[in-house]
């Protein structure tokens, strides 16, 4: 086909465009839902917990007794940790880790629900430590009663969480676990439409996620709400910002025209810690002021509070060092990627779009004059 005959639509991004099926998670922009196998995540927060959506998310079913504790690494997994420097991003230790688990455990086609609950308890275990070796101190091991969120608080710190700070965590894990074909679960799903691994698929989605635009708001939204510092100054500063035109970042969403069910349900479980009222409180006037101004300065743009500004809430409550954010969110993805890995490989159809040409019209290269 001419470049100059191909009429088709193209969609820039693939905004709009269908590129598959799926019975895992309804994500809907327009009314601000978010439902996992038909269950409102606000439900889910509150009556759930991270082991639970995880199962529900792999099976269908809603397991009453589940439990996902963090798993040990293996020698070879612990000693490419070792081997990093210092330096290294999170998210790099952590593809690193499913890289050598990937190598070492030669996960098998098709991929399997087990498969995906090693590697979702494996993650946390690698990226505590990591977080742990780059401080000068020893890995620990885990303890196989605490569930995925609480064990890794553990593992990070060496004393058990408090009841507060690990329910929080948890949650966030939960609303963390799925959001639809965004594009490290797409990514995710490509890799395994090749029937290549788990491991592959969900280290090429890690490496989706460590983009900015993917996974690194939370980070920015710390840095905000630190640069404002007070309530009283909060007004202003967002006046400045604007009249800037630069983002007030926790606002806006690709996909969410209403509040962001996830901000919601976080907004929720943070305000039931007891050890971050100072910094709850500051986020709470800096979120409802924003809301006011970016009402009145863009009417018919609906900005409203997305996740990423409650998460920076919680995992700012719980201590967590903020260059860790978006590796912890990759372990909360780890349920919602590994979910789709395997609703992929059941379908058994590799995922191949046509591109638009739009180079040069076929052209021939000219021969030299004979000498």
């Amino acid at each position: 086909m001419d470049q100059l005959a191909d009429t088709r639509p193209y969609s820039p991004g693939l905004a709009g465009v269908l590129a598959g099926e799926t019975t895992i998670a309804l994500v809907d922009g327009e009314e601000g839902r978010l439902l996992y196998r038909g269950y409102p995540i606000g439900e889910l927060v509150d009556a759930g917990t991270y082991a639970q959506v995880a199962e529900l998310l792999w099976t269908g079913e809603w397991p009453a007794a589940a439990h996902l504790p963090c798993r040990p690494l293996t020698p070879r997994v612990l000693q490419a940790l070792r081997l990093l420097p210092p330096e290294t991003h999170p998210m790099d230790a952590l593809r690193t880790a499913v890289s050598v688990w990937g190598a070492e455990a030669r996960p098998a086609w098709p991929p399997t629900v087990e498969q995906a609950r090693e590697l979702t308890a494996m993650a946390p275990t690698a990226l505590a430590a990591f977080a742990r070796l780059r401080a000068g101190k020893e890995p620990l091991e885990p303890d196989p009663t605490l569930g995925t969120a609480e064990g890794f608080l553990y593992l990070l710190n060496g004393v058990a969480p408090d009841a507060s700070a690990a329910r929080a965590l948890d949650a966030y894990f939960v609303v963390g676990a799925e959001h639809g074909f965004n594009a490290s679960t797409f990514t995710a799903r490509v890799i395994v439409a090749t029937r290549s691994d788990m491991a592959s698929a969900i280290a090429g989605a890690i490496g989706a996620l460590k983009g900015p635009l993917h996974g690194g708001a939370p980070t920015e939204v710390v840095s905000q709400l630190h640069e404002i510092g007070s309530a009283e100054r909060a007004e202003a500063w967002i006046d400045a910002a604007l009249d800037r035109k630069e983002k007030l970042m926790g606002f806006g969403h690709r996909v969410y025209r209403a509040y962001d069910p996830r901000a919601a349900a976080l907004r929720k479980v943070a305000e039931g810690q007891s050890n971050m009222a100072d910094w709850l409180r500051l986020a709470v006037v800096v979120e409802d002021i924003a809301l006011r101004k970016l009402a009145e300065r863009y009417p018919d743009r609906p900005l409203k509070t997305n996740v990423e500004y409650y998460t920076a809430a919680v995992l700012q409550g719980v201590a967590l060092p903020p260059d860790l954010f978006p590796a912890t969110f990759a372990l909360a993805r780890h349920a919602g990627w590994t979910a789709h890995v395997l609703e992929q490989a059941a379908v058994d159809k590799i995922i191949r779009p046509d591109v638009r040409y739009i180079g040069e019209s076929e052209r021939h290269l000219v021969a030299p004059p004979l000498a």
